[in-house]
C-alpha cells in the first residue's frame, strides 16, 4: 500500500491497531481497506486515537475513523463549508451504506 504516510508522531497502522479492541478490529480494517480502494491519491495519517484518510498531499481529509469499545465513529467531510457528518457503526454492522458515503465524500472533496 504505497502512499501510506504518517505526519507528526510517526506512528504507523501496525502500532495503532494494537489499541483497537479485538472485536472491533475487523470492522476498522474493512473501513480502512475500503478507503484505499478509492485510488492511489488516498493518504493515511495515523494519529494518536484515530486514523484520518486524506485525498493527496494537499491534505484534504474525507474520513476520520476512530475505534470505540463496541464500534467505530466515522467523521465525513465533503468540503470546508459543509458540516462534518458523524456516523457511528457497531462492530456487527455492514459498511455498505457507509462505503457509499465515504466514496461520495472522496469524490466531492477538492
Amino acid at each position: 500500500m504505497d502512499g501510506i504516510i504518517s505526519f507528526g508522531n510517526k506512528r504507523n497502522y501496525d502500532d495503532f491497531k494494537k489499541q483497537i479492541p479485538i472485536s472491533v478490529l475487523p470492522l476498522f480494517d474493512s473501513i480502512r481497506k475500503f478507503c484505499f480502494t478509492l485510488g492511489d491519491k488516498v493518504i493515511e495519517d495515523v494519529r494518536m486515537h484515530r486514523v484520518v484518510f486524506c485525498k493527496s498531499m494537499t491534505f484534504r481529509w474525507f474520513a476520520d475513523v476512530e475505534p470505540e469499545k463496541d464500534g467505530v465513529i466515522v467523521k465525513i467531510q465533503k468540503s470546508r463549508k459543509d458540516p462534518i457528518q458523524i456516523i457511528q457503526i457497531k462492530k456487527d454492522q455492514q459498511i455498505l451504506e457507509l462505503s457509499q458515503i465515504i466514496k461520495n465524500a472522496f469524490e466531492e472533496i477538492h
